[in-house]
């Protein structure tokens, strides 16, 4: 990744700090130290420089009276946050008797902006614990040891800050075999994202004052916005950018608006980045954005945010959810449908989106279940312009595949009803890193990058690139019927089904609560089964290949027998004496028409670019001729026969098939193995 040598410093520093903390506290609570004490000696370290000015300033604000003195407190530090304690996180340490003290106090000085920070990080709580331990100043020594490590704004810029953080996360969430990639996002990952989504942004470039916003619902410590703001910057540095985000986790979040204070000299970005379940609690509902990305965690299950969003999706689409919900085990496909529900009104402006996806969103669920129902609404919209398969062995918490899908409200007219698949997968994408980073063991580089930029650039198909309509990736579902055919003999092994059917089988059984009641019962219950078994005999001369004639000498034996069947009685003798045969007669409905065997039913999927019938003739009935297509199994949507369902299989479209090795070369290295097999058994008895 050939970070700077100051970064692997930094990251080893405050690594080993930890080292203090062994015995005293478990390793979970590690981050929640060290974490909030990296982000107070930076907000110190930038605050350094005017520190005097700011105390001069509310001095004299006081003596004028004025209570509303946050502006031109933040106008006198530089930033839109401030400190006016007396203290310097320098100066706390001259003072060890007090020092617990005089950091709260410290902190209380803080705007209000930076108080909330550390209010999520708990760390009144921090402060109280290291206490007990006597920890707490050695621990704010180390914090202060400049010659290993600095971090002000001046030498570790935000952009590097962000590689801090996001490793400092993975390591300590490593240490307890935790998710150590929950929260943020390989930063070639994102700068692969965020210039292909750039790249669908055709007025950025060149537009004299143009304005964006930029949305991550998921936002981990920010290293998706601040990037994407930075890039906007580099192809239109008159550009107007505006971030928004939410996140999930406290920690992070207070990292995210900690980093965005510092980037930020007015604060508006810090202030747009919520707190809290996106899902279940979007703090952004009115906003609509122009450039949305997210990467939320694979495999999400949403059982806590199940009752929200189960109630929006009931509103259909007034709510985000109407497109469907997936099963409750991931929620992937959850957060593409709130960014698109985020997006601008068409008529009004373009958005696009980046969302970084594992491959179950492609392929998961049936025709007709949330998933397939989602990629429908997705492609009938016309809405996805590409999807890019990256390396794997990419992020820092799974080695999986994972892919980009991009999307946009207006897709130019060359590219509408056409999308676009990139296998960017292969060596010829990626570079192994010299040292892997959890399961990060590969990385894009610029040239990579470049290289897979000019190849959705210019939508040229070959073996890494290919085009479909949208249509192609939909499916119509039609349940293919063949007909029930039983035969009927009457046997041991025939009456032993009979007895295990239910209704028969409850002849015996009774609900009576009285005793003597319930022994009459299940009695006369006993002498009605053995009166069936018995008038069925004459039957058990014969083999029948007709259920219409078996059930005409079953109606007569039994009127014989003066016995008159129940008919849940009556189809439980037919359901066990009779078995299936192919030899024997269709089994027919009172109208005549064949009746469906349940265990035959199967399923075909129709390209919705065929006709149902020509498929059928060409596919299934030279195979079954006796089949049927059900035509009660239609589309909820269209009414039509079948349903409509939507997979993307996108590792079928780019499959090169491999010939097996010859049989000689195969035969000759089992020659070799088992050779040596020999000679080293043949040294073992010698």
């Amino acid at each position: 990744m050939n970070e700077p040598a100051k970064f692997n410093n930094v990251v080893s520093f405050l690594w080993a700090i930890a080292d203090l903390l062994n015995g005293a506290f478990k390793k979970s609570e590690f981050q929640k130290i060290i974490l909030p004490f990296t982000v107070l000696r930076r907000l110190d370290y930038a605050l350094e420089a005017t520190k005097a000015k700011v105390l001069e300033t509310e001095q004299t604000l006081k003596e004028k009276g004025l209570e509303n003195r946050h502006g031109q407190l933040c106008r006198a530090a530089g930033y839109a946050f401030y400190n006016t304690s007396k203290f310097t996180y320098e100066s706390l340490l001259h003072d060890d008797a007090n020092l617990a003290l005089n950091l709260r106090q410290f902190v209380m000085g803080f705007s209000p902006n930076v108080r909330e920070i550390f209010a999520a990080f708990n760390f009144d709580d921090t402060i109280r614990d290291l206490s007990r331990v006597n920890l707490l100043y050695l621990l704010m020594e180390r914090f202060n040891e400049k010659s290993k490590v600095d971090l002000r704004p001046a030498s570790m810029s935000n952009h590097e800050m962000g590689y801090v953080f996001e490793h400092l996360l993975r390591k300590f969430n490593e240490a307890l075999n935790e998710n150590p990639g929950e929260h943020f996002t390989p930063r070639d990952a994102i700068r692969l994202m965020v210039d292909l989504v750039l790249m669908l942004d055709s007025e950025l470039a060149g537009t004299e004052g143009v304005a964006r916003t930029v949305y991550d619902c998921g936002c981990g410590t920010g290293g998706i916005l601040s990037i994407t703001k930075e890039q906007i910057l580099q192809i239109n540095p008159q550009a107007k950018v505006f971030l928004y985000g939410q996140e999930l986790n406290p920690f992070t979040w207070a990292i995210a608006r900690a980093d965005m204070l510092i980037l930020e000299p007015e604060g508006k970005d810090a202030e747009n980045i919520k707190l809290g379940s996106t899902l279940s609690n979007d703090q952004l509902s009115e906003m609509r954005f122009d450039l949305q990305f997210v990467n939320p965690p694979y495999g999400y299950e949403w059982s806590k945010d199940f009752d929200a969003v189960t109630a929006e999706a009931a509103r259909g689409f007034e709510g985000r959810f109407g497109a469907g919900t997936p099963r409750k085990s991931d929620g992937q496909m959850l957060f593409l449908q709130h960014l698109i529900a985020r997006m601008n009104d068409p008529e009004e402006a373009q958005s696009t989106i980046g969302i970084i996806l594992n491959g179950s969103p492609l392929f998961t669920g049936g025709a007709g279940s949330g998933e397939s129902e989602i990629r429908r609404w997705i492609l009938e919209n016309d809405w996805l312009e590409a999807i890019i398969a990256l390396p794997q062995q990419l992020f820092y918490n799974t080695g999986i595949g994972t892919y980009i899908w991009l999307l946009s409200n207006r897709k130019p007219a060359a590219h509408r009803g056409k999308v676009v698949l990139v296998d960017a997968s292969g060596e010829d994408f990626w570079s192994a890193m010299p040292k892997s980073l959890g399961n990060k063991r590969r990385e894009i580089t610029e040239a990579h990058k470049r290289t897979i930029l000019q190849m959705v650039k210019a939508r040229k198909e070959g073996p890494h690139l290919k085009i479909f309509d949208t249509t192609d990736f939909g499916y119509r579902e039609i349940k293919v019927l063949r007909p029930l055919k039983l035969r009927f003999v009457v046997n041991a092994e025939s009456l032993a089904r009979l007895d295990a059917q239910p209704a028969f089988k409850n002849l015996a059984v009774s609900k009576k609560k009285d005793p003597a009641e319930q022994k009459r019962d299940e009695q006369e219950g006993r002498t009605l089964q053995a009166a069936i078994r018995t008038a069925l005999q004459p039957l058990a001369e014969r083999t029948y290949l007709s259920r219409e004639k078996f059930t005409a000498d079953l109606e007569a034996t039994l009127k014989k027998a003066g016995l008159k069947l129940k008919a849940p009685v009556f189809k439980a003798i037919l359901a066990g004496i009779g078995e299936r045969d192919e030899a024997a007669e269709i089994c027919r409905d009172s109208d005549g028409n064949p009746e469906p065997d349940p265990d035959l039913n199967d399923t075909e999927n129709v390209p919705l670019k065929e006709k149902v019938e020509a498929y059928f003739a060409r596919e299934v009935t030279p195979h079954v001729p006796d089949a049927w297509i059900d035509s009660t199994y239609c589309d909820a949507k269209d009414g039509k026969v079948g349903r409509v369902g939507y997979e993307i299989p996108f590792n079928r479209h780019f499959y090169v098939f491999q010939p097996p090795r010859p049989l000689s070369a195969i035969d000759a290295d089992l020659k070799t193995c088992t050779d040596r097999i020999l000679t080293m058994i043949g040294g073992l008895t010698q």
